[in-house]
């Protein structure tokens, strides 16, 4: 944590404010501020089809300041934004499916609810700090790779399209209005708290769960698809170094990882690291195969030039807690 540790001191008495506070970022994101000593502030609307879950506050009840609102209410917004340092900006619509079933919502949540926040500081808050967060998804089938921030932008589904807008109109505002904003395109991230029911926020969630279940784990496709994985505290980190440093104002990070595995090798890895289970190859669902990118990883050395971030969970140490922390706490995911 040495690059964090010279930004810490920002934070310490710092009022934050974060979007999407009791999803699966938003809170590990809080345990991390309360512990360098800011004021937090969450919103979350805990819209059941969404990552909010009360019991990722477990711990935290007292210590941070919960307002249940939707970002697509305005007035809520124009008043939750006043007198913050910093909005930690990771509300969102984040199932690829839904956003093709209902692509108004999604439109509505990830791209002009995004305008009307950014509105809410130009208007109220012109000295607030913005960090959004981003996906590697808008970038689509990639060209080459790893894929680095000047690679084409081209998403193949409307949850692309909305966040590529919902991350420009945080630029735009940096750019022409001052409001010093940043973008983080996210890959894949796991870890603790995160949505594991269903596959609305991630793969990897369903696959915990089928497996803690003694169910068969589904690897669709042929499973040789290649990723990589941000560990949930590699991603808070990012955030807040990129909160803290001004050398992010106006700038789009990727994150990604040293490590890359195909789909198959993943299933087998958390069977391994499990110690029981097993996983099928199964054809891809007709509405999945449109919209699948194939082999996806990411050049993250422009955030590791700028701000010193490098992540430093390994994929094998990061599937072993989480499925640890699920064998636990399964009673409030499920």
């Amino acid at each position: 944590m040495n690059a964090l540790s010279a930004y810490a001191d920002s934070f310490n008495g710092a009022r934050v404010l974060i979007t999407g506070g009791i999803g699966f970022i938003g809170s590990n994101l809080a345990f991390r501020l309360v512990e360098l000593g800011a004021t937090v502030t969450l919103v979350d609307s805990l819209i059941p089809e969404y990552g909010g879950n009360l019991h990722n506050l477990q711990g935290l009840e007292d210590q941070v300041r919960v307002n249940f609102s939707d970002v697509r209410d305005e007035h809520s917004m124009n008043y939750l934004v006043q007198g913050q340092d910093y909005l930690f900006n990771l509300a969102g619509q984040t199932s690829h499916m839904d956003s093709m079933r209902d692509p108004y919502t999604d439109l509505e949540i990830n791209a002009r609810s995004q305008l009307s926040i950014l509105e809410s500081c130009r208007k109220h808050n012109q000295a607030i700090r913005v960090v959004y967060a981003s996906t590697r998804q808008i970038y689509g089938k990639p060209d080459y790779l790893p894929v680095d921030e000047r690679h084409p932008l081209h998403p193949v589904d409307v949850n692309g399209i909305n966040k590529m807008a919902g991350e420009w109109y945080h630029i735009l505002y940096n750019n022409v209005y001052g409001i010093r904003s940043c973008a983080l395109r996210l890959t894949n991230t796991y870890g603790p708290r995160m949505r594991v029911k269903d596959a609305r926020q991630t793969f990897l969630g369903i696959w915990i769960k089928q497996l803690i279940e003694g169910q068969t784990i589904q690897v669709w496709g042929d499973g040789l698809q290649i990723r990589d994985f941000t560990y949930v505290d590699d991603c808070v980190e990012a955030l807040l170094l990129a909160g803290a440093s001004p050398n992010a104002h106006g700038q789009i990070f990727n994150l990604g990882s040293d490590e890359t595995i195909n789909l198959r090798d993943l299933a087998a890895l958390m069977v391994e690291i499990y110690g029981e289970g097993q996983y099928e190859i199964i054809p891809f669902p007709s509405d999945r195969k449109p919209i699948d990118i194939g082999d996806y990883y990411g050049d993250y050395r422009l955030i590791r030039g700028r701000l010193g971030w490098m992540p430093r969970v390994a994929l094998r140490e990061g599937l072993a807690r989480c499925l640890a922390f699920y064998r636990e706490h399964r009673a409030y995911y499920w």
